[in-house]
């Protein structure tokens, strides 16, 4: 199947992904998936064994396994119950580093049999609707599960198709994306192929997972050209929806101060509309000027994909007018309906969407739904922390922590902001391991605790 006709029905079927940055894994929903054997002692089924959970989870991405882990030592494994489609789950923030050719692309990847929780029935279906009035939802072929309480955490939908001339763009060279397992790879082979001209980096007018990443493949190239001696003949240009370059002004500012040192160039409020590939053509429109657009010549191009709720969410009684799950933003039960809850990229929680943020939630609701289940009212609150490892080189990175506040919520009782190579093997060895073998088997409810020792509980 070609590239583009495969990232064609990825994208019409919504290509959703859980959460991502010092995050977790993402998950790419694809079509005719085929039946895997089960690992350990999970239930793997293709329809449910039963039609009614205790608890059921939709979503396998790094939101709902780890909630499935943390559910099943609640109420039992057999009472759990993953929706999820995927055979292959995804550690999606290594992506960047596959993508500037420091990592390879399988160590990202595990069966998704051997991330379920043993005993933990999976539906390998996908969600079609969701009737929280009746306590139910439907899986494809009509089958119908019901439940006592319900976790949404299904992640976010890419949408390439949504620029003009993609997907099937990708079927050219000079072009690649770190958002799709499918166009990783591609980004690598721009960047080592490149000989002079542009080198355009995108940002799109929407809500994005890791809103650091645009950015990080821009400086990791940066640095590929100067160590390869192409450094002089690219003219390096980041063009962003946004009129700021990172939304936290401590880091913003230290971004600033690296891009002037480099040579890069932004431009602010520049959308890619459209991409023209067999000319090596990039349209962009210009947000301050309505009908105004430019077009520049490219020879290497990283899109950042629109993105946006999964299609089953919108116009979901669970979804706000925009489609993302309504959820509280401080106990992450849903607003309407007390048995629901919602983690991850699909909420609507006013925060920027990462595997981090995933961590900090997956402890918060825990306790939520703990005493939801004794009748009781939630009393621990998410103060909205995320994180993203901003990768500014081979082995430098700047860690941005902070809260819904915008304001810096740092682990470390030093300045995050400087370029550290301690950060970055942090960001691309210890953070893996911690996805895998802590925060999917929900032992991980973010750095909360390592921060006020390492801040002496001042903090």
């Amino acid at each position: 199947m070609h590239l583009a006709s495969h990232l064609w029905k990825m994208s019409a079927i919504g290509v959703v992904s859980s959460c991502s940055c010092l995050r977790p894994g993402v998950r790419l929903l694809k079509p005719g998936m085929q039946q895997m054997g089960s690992f350990g002692l999970h239930t793997a089924a293709r329809c449910a064994a039963k039609d009614y959970y205790e608890v059921l989870v939709l979503g396998g991405g790094a939101g709902g396994i780890t909630m499935s882990a943390r559910m099943k030592r609640k109420v039992g494994a057999g009472n759990v119950a993953v929706v999820e489609p995927s055979k292959t789950h995804y550690y999606q923030p290594l992506w960047t580093l596959v993508g500037g050719g420091a990592k390879r692309l399988a160590t990202s990847a595990r069966p998704t049999g051997s991330v379920m929780p043993k005993g933990v029935e999976w539906i390998k279906s996908r969600v079609t609707a969701l009737d929280p009035d009746k306590n139910c939802v439907w899986l494809e072929n009509d089958i119908k599960i019901s439940y006592k309480y319900l976790i949404i955490a299904l992640g976010i939908s890419l949408h390439y198709e949504k620029i003009k001339g993609l997907p099937e763009g990708f079927d050219h060279p000079k072009i690649g994306s770190n958002y799709s397992v499918h166009t990783v790879e591609k980004t690598w082979k721009a960047l080592q192929d490149f000989k002079e001209g542009n080198a355009i980096f995108t940002f799109p007018n929407t809500p994005v997972k890791c809103a650091g990443a645009p950015q990080k493949i821009m400086y990791l190239s940066e640095a590929y050209w100067r160590k390869t001696g192409k450094r002089s003949k690219a003219n390096i240009m980041f063009n962003t929806s946004l009129g700021v370059i990172f939304g936290v002004k401590k880091y913003a500012d230290a971004l600033l101060e690296i891009i002037k040192e480099r040579n890069i160039a932004v431009n602010y409020k520049r959308n890619l509309v459209e991409v023209r590939a067999d000319k090596q053509e990039a349209v962009f429109e210009n947000l301050d000027k309505p009908g105004v657009t430019e077009v520049h010549q490219y020879e290497m191009l990283h899109v950042t994909p629109p993105m946006g709720p999964p299609d089953v969410l919108i116009n979901s009684p669970v979804s706000d007018q925009i489609g993302w799950v309504d959820v509280d933003k401080e106990t992450l039960q849903h607003k309407k309906y007390p048995n629901v809850f919602g983690i991850g990229d699909c909420t609507n929680l006013p925060t920027s969407k990462t595997a981090a943020a995933v961590a900090a939630q997956s402890g918060v609701l825990d306790k939520t739904i703990s005493l939801v289940m004794k009748n009781q009212l939630p009393t621990k609150k998410y103060d909205g922390y995320t994180s993203c490892p901003l990768v500014t080189g081979y082995n430098k990175v700047i860690l941005a922590e902070f809260d819904y506040d915008a304001q810096p919520l740092e682990t470390f009782p030093i300045d995050q902001s400087k370029e550290r190579v301690t950060m970055y093997h942090m960001k691309a060895d210890m953070m893996p391991f911690l996805y895998w073998n802590m925060l999917l088997k929900g032992y991980w409810g973010g750095p909360a605790p390592v921060r006020k020792l390492m801040h002496l509980g001042l903090k």
